[in-house]
């Protein structure tokens, strides 16, 4: 393909001008890898002819890798490129103060302060003054008019404190949100050789020449060829759109390309493009990664042309359809977008197939946080409208009917200041009442315990999952590695007819058979298995690799074998055909050529299904005899199930010899291949439970949420550690259930699943044992469509392997292993557990709570003070015609309950208390009867203060009255202590709301969270500051040691009132509602549903937001930004999704992260889901916001070739039309 197209990629591109440091140019390498199968062979044969040739040119050797010197290294990437897309430019912190501007109230702020402004400066002549009015006259000193123009200028100012605040917190929040996004694409490693040595690199240091290894769940990082493989297959739908697993071998087609994964086998690559230059690369660098978003219309349409030219090129391009694929995670937050999809067809298409599907819901707390912000907002304009036509009417009526004046042209500059007066005080009243501090407290609290959840080893892809554990009602859990400690040993054998205890000795094993079963076990592990040398003195052998396969490896150590030599002997190479274990053949097998030229088979695998391949077993003088069923069914009851109940996993080990007479055997009909085969030894392998996991599950049921054990063991190994764990309590009614008879229960007749079956099932269920990733996706979905319970269960799901994908998508949250975990799994999961710990779920739980608890916190605090200051406002305004809190004072305060109350209360630690309580639904309010009880009872304590004070102030402290007061007329006394108590009351009433429960002590823990206190403390500093020295702009008067002491004691009146407060029973007030439902499905209207079948999902912030339009309030905007950017987090921190609104673009990266899971299945007696399901059963995918693909993740059984790449509707078709 013509090398123009690459506009992009251009300059990005080292032009060929290395000729003499390496054999073969990027140009070349990149023409290669654009080649498939017979093609790209007869071309390396042509140009290298062969796979070492290649090598040679690239300086690279097949056994030992590259040498990995830093110079070589340094070399490769400026000749070939690196292995990462570069990433889009954050927003700076201008452009973050700019945004921040766009904020209507704001704006509306600065238009009045600027016209406050301009008045002051105007003078009327001193005589007419009089005429104008009582209100206008009696100013007594020349020097206080002169200071008309400051509370303009301090409104001026005190809005840019908000804009920067509001910035910086956005700044703050883009670069947590980078530096997650750094630290999970230094989590993804990949194993290369170098220098002879198998060692594991960050993704982003790959580069061409490098010698990767393969194996089953890996996402491949770069381009290559493959140099050795064993049983490979590929799953390449992520470009090709093709479902089928695709087989690579050196003859026939060894290209591998970056973002595919591996469904199977292992093998070693040759690196040959990397970054923008590999496959994914390309795609990415087409789709014009770097297009600025704020393009005008112009430029789109000029696009739009040069979109279709490159489309053409496009389709030459090996029938890109890139549904899924995924380059290298170097990337940034805001990597790519792509146009939406606005074909008309494919658009079609994918409707059809959409509106099937169930509609996965969002965030459930976003939508009902915004749902109450638009509430409350609507209520502050009313408010702050209704405050403003009342000033005027009074001011109006009292000068000009009252006093009788007529309107005096002279007078008209003083008449306007006042009413640009009324309508700033209208203003700050909109400003105090909406609380635009939500969202933030929102973000604030989930970034925090976000940053808080890496040190309890819980790294959080999406950002809602940390919120959605808080409710959740069932874990399903995997057994090895997660419940158990995955250092797996061999501690029972049955070897040579004799069942051993502990670990035999070797003498007391025929020399015949010792020898074969040890070499079956060296060539038949996945030579990545090893067993290293302890790193500290006296500790553990370390284990590396597959975990069974070590335990296999040690036992050949404990007879007192060498496994190492034997591999030197035979190194990968010389295997001559690999069986790999994978979800259905549970068994995997390695062929060898004997001198002779027969073939000798070694096989391992799950003991029941291996046994039944069984004919025949070594005897104690180690010569073979018939093995007939009935003896088998011996050896199950009388050495598999006594195994099995001490909770051991048990693995048969066999062989079998192809002799030369009968020349080679198909090797491509497994069944006949693997039969016949002669038993070796059983051997017991024991895992053992973590010691901090019986305690763990004991704190999840206690809080409420049922643990249940999914598992592919035996049932009876799975029943004896669930016993450990505390999963089955003695005495309980539970169930234990084996994956066929689970089948069986809940198929109806012709085999379909039936949810009312599944039902009757789950609730009771503890232990799933010898089941298959399709029933635990089967299980997950059954459970969360339940409707048995009055709540919908929110489930988690742990799993590790390739398989699990679909339910771990399936889930609301799902935990992948960070340590045993495949690059598959953890794709589609939402929290990654880095140390695979179950006890780290619970801690997920706690914080997950903690954010729902931190919000209502902050609910409780900003609720109070809403309510408060916009009564005071708008009553004081009516009565006194000015407003007793001014505009300044009302940003302070906005600024002390929004930013800094958020910050405080948001960031409250967990604790085991949380654990204590049952979860909250999906369904509660996020204002309880007892939050309403305080918000409401605090609310009338501060009422009755602030109007005492305000109308009998000047009499309890013996000052001059400040009410009533002329235009430009000094600060008072008397309303300096009415806003100094006001703000005190909040700072006590801050502590408060530390507790939501109605729990007395509200000072437990509060010195275990020092941002609390700092904040707190700080406030009452800056308060004091304001009050003293404020003067003026603060319209304040600084006041005595005894008013300060009046003024704190009525604050810390808040504290003892809460006492008071929460000596009554919530039970009796039943006539408090509750507040801050989520929206219910049923309640929306049909035609807003009608509008969301284009969505994938329903996002009720959205929805809300779309209602809430039509009012300008103020947190309108901020609230926008900051979904966004929780948005941005949940979307997929395969994070390329930029900050933007989620429905205007799809990023080419959900595009492609979303690998299509497939179970393959080639022995037709495993129930699958069928085809009649299939529609339902697709793992809807969550929080992508991309709908271009939805329809290809269905759970399809492998079937005939699905879909031509081109049919309207298949990915290809709908990337070409948007092109």
């Amino acid at each position: 393909m013509a090398n123009n197209s690459y506009s992009g990629v251009k300059n990005s591109m080292v032009e060929a001008n290395h000729d003499g440091e390496f054999g073969c140019t990027l140009k070349d390498l990149r023409s290669l890898m654009e080649l498939r199968g017979a093609e790209a062979i007869s071309k390396i044969g042509e140009s290298y002819e062969d796979t070492q040739g290649l090598c040679n040119r690239l300086k690279t050797s097949p056994i030992d890798g590259l040498s990995g010197q830093p110079a070589d290294i340094e070399k490769r990437k400026t000749v070939f490129g690196e292995n990462l897309i570069p990433p889009k430019k954050p927003k700076t912190f201008l452009q973050l103060v700019w945004e921040a501007l766009q904020d209507v109230t704001l704006i509306i702020l600065e238009v009045a302060a600027i016209v406050s402004l301009g008045l002051s400066f105007y003078k009327p002549p001193d005589a007419e003054r009089e005429n104008c009015g009582r209100a206008a006259g009696g100013v007594e000193d020349e020097n206080e008019s002169e200071a008309g123009w400051i509370e303009g200028a301090a409104i001026l100012l005190s809005v840019v404190c908000v804009v920067l605040v509001t910035a910086f917190n956005d700044w703050s929040k883009e670069k947590q949100f980078r530096g997650l996004q750094s630290r999970i694409e230094q989590e993804q490693k990949f194993t290369v050789v170098r220098g002879g040595q198998v060692i594991q690199i960050p993704v982003a240091e790959i580069v061409v020449g490098d010698v990767a290894q393969v194996k089953y769940g890996d996402l491949l990082p770069a381009d290559g060829v493959l140099i050795q493989g064993n049983d490979l297959k590929i799953d390449e739908s992520s470009l090709t759109g093709e479902s089928d697993h695709v087989k690579k071998t050196q003859e026939k087609d060894p290209m591998l390309l970056s973002g595919t994964h591996v469904m199977e086998g292992s093998g070693k690559m040759l690196v040959t493009a990397v970054g923008v230059n590999s496959q994914t690369g390309i795609i990415f660098t087409l789709l014009g990664s770097a297009e600025d978003d704020d393009e005008d219309e112009e430029e789109k349409k000029k696009e739009k042309e040069e979109k279709k030219k490159q489309r053409k090129k496009m389709e030459k391009m090996c029938q890109l359809s890139c549904s899924s694929s995924r380059i290298t995670k170097a990337q940034d937050g805001a990597a790519m977008e792509m146009q939406p999809l606005n074909s008309d067809e494919g658009a079609d298409a994918e409707e059809k197939k959409k509106s099937n599907l169930p509609k996965k819901e969002k965030s459930v707390l976003q939508g009902k946080l915004t749902k109450l912000a638009v509430q409350i907002g609507k209520a502050g304009l009313v408010m702050s409208a209704i405050t403003v036509i009342i000033l005027v009417v009074l001011f109006v009526v009292d000068t000009f009917w009252i006093q009788g004046l007529s309107w005096v042209k002279e007078c008209t500059p003083i008449y306007i200041q006042f009413f640009v007066k009324f309508f700033i005080i209208g203003v700050t009243v909109l400003v105090v009442a909406v609380p635009e501090g939500l969202p933030l407290a929102v973000t604030i609290s989930l970034a925090y315990s976000v940053k808080k959840m890496m040190k309890d080893n819980n790294l959080v892809r999406h950002l809602d999952a940390c919120e959605t554990m808080g409710n959740a009602t069932a874990i399903c859990s995997d057994k090895t590695g997660t419940l158990t400690m995955n250092r797996m040993t061999v501690v029972q054998a049955f070897v040579a007819e004799k069942h051993y205890k502990k670990v035999p000795e070797p003498e007391n094993i025929p020399s015949s058979i010792l020898d074969i079963l040890i070499l079956g076990i060296a060539v038949n592990c996945a030579y990545t298995t090893k067993i290293m040398p302890p790193e500290k003195e006296g500790g553990l052998p370390r284990q590396v690799g597959n975990k069974t396969e070590c335990a296999l490896l040690g036992f050949s150590n404990d007879l007192k074998r060498d496994y190492q030599a034997i591999r030197t002997e035979i190194p990968e190479e010389k295997l001559y055909k690999v069986y790999t274990f994978n979800s259905v053949r549970k068994s995997m097998s390695t062929v060898l050529k004997m001198a002779d030229g027969s073939y000798r088979m070694f096989s391992k695998g799950a003991s029941e299904i291996l046994l039944k391949k069984c004919s025949k077993i070594m005897t104690a003088n180690g010569e073979s005899k018939v093995f007939r069923p009935r003896d088998r069914d011996d050896m199950v009851k009388k050495v598999i199930e006594p195994m099995a109940s001490e909770g051991l996993r048990t693995i048969c080990l066999a062989y079998r010899d192809f002799p030369a007479s009968e020349g080679e055997p198909d090797w491509d009909s497994e069944n006949d291949i693997l039969t016949g085969l002669t038993c070796l030894s059983v051997v017991g392998i024991e895992d053992p439970v973590r010691p901090e996991v019986p305690d763990a599950i004991r704190k999840c049921q206690r809080a409420g949420i049922t643990v249940r054990m999914v598992t592919g063991d035996n049932i009876n190994t799975a029943r004896a550690i669930a016993t450990k764990c505390g999963i089955l309590l003695p005495g309980d009614d539970f169930i234990c259930l084996e994956g066929k008879e689970f089948n069986r229960r809940i198929r109806n007749e012709k085999g379909e699943i039936e949810q009312e079956r599944i039902d009757k099932i789950w609730p009771k269920l503890r232990v799933l044992a010898r089941s298959s990733p399709t029933d635990k996706h089967t299980l997950v979905k059954g459970i969360i469509d339940s409707t048995v319970l009055e709540q919908r269960q929110v489930v988690a799901v742990t799993g590790d392997g390739t398989n699990d994908g679909p339910a771990l998508k399936k889930a609301d949250v799902g935990f992948a292993m960070g340590i045993a975990g495949t690059d598959v799994a953890k794709e589609a999961s939402d929290i990654i557990l880095t140390d695979d710990n179950f006890s780290s779920i619970v801690k997920a739980v706690m914080w997950g709570r903690n954010v729902y608890d931190s919000i209502s916190k902050f609910l409780q605090f900003q609720l109070t003070v809403n309510v408060v200051a916009v009564i005071v406002a708008f009553t004081g305004a009516c009565i006194t015609q000015d407003s007793p809190l001014k505009a300044v004072q009302m940003l302070w305060v906005n600024l002390i309950m929004d930013t800094f109350a958020s910050l405080a209360l948001a960031t409250e630690p967990p604790t085991e208390a949380l654990l204590l309580r049952k979860p909250y639904g999906r369904n509660k309010p996020l204002i309880s009867r007892t939050m309403m009880k305080n918000i409401l009872g605090q609310g009338v304590y501060q009422l009755i203060i602030i109007f005492t004070l305000l109308f009998a102030g000047e009499k309890l402290f013996d000052i001059d009255s400040g009410r009533n007061t002329p235009l430009h007329a000094p600060p008072s006394e008397h309303y300096t202590i009415v806003f100094n108590t006001f703000v005190l009351m909040q700072l006590f009433n801050e502590i408060n709301a530390r507790k939501i429960h109605g729990e007395r002590n509200v000072f437990e823990g509060i010195f275990n969270n020092l941002i609390f206190c700092s904040i707190v403390f700080g406030t009452f500093i800056i308060q004091i500051v304001i009050v003293q020295f404020g003067g003026k702009p603060f319209s304040c008067v600084s006041l005595t040691i005894d008013q300060w002491l009046w003024c704190t004691f009525l604050g810390f009146g808040s504290l003892l009132w809460g006492q008071v407060i929460s000596t009554v029973p919530t039970s009796r007030l039943k006539f408090l509602k509750t507040a801050g439902h989520g929206t219910q499905k049923e309640e929306i209207p049909d035609y807003e549903l009608e509008e969301l079948d284009d969505m994938d999902e329903i996002d009720h912030a959205e929805r809300e937001l779309r209602r809430g339009q039509i009012l300008w309030f103020r947190g309108l905007n901020r609230i926008q930004t900051q979904i966004r950017v929780v948005n941005a987090f949940r979307s997929s921190i395969s994070l390329y999704e930029g900050l933007e609104k989620p429905e205007s673009r799809s990023s080419i990266h959900n595009f492609m992260t979303h690998p299509e899971f497939r179970i393959e299945d080639s022995e037709p007696h495993i129930p699958l889901i069928d085809d009649t399901d299939a529609e339902d059963d697709a793992p809807t995918k969550r929080n992508s916001n991309n709908n271009a693909v939805e329809s290809s993740n269905h759970l399809l059984p492998e079937g005939p070739k699905s879909g031509t790449p081109s049919a309207p509707g298949s990915p290809l078709h709908s990337l070409e039309t948007s092109l």
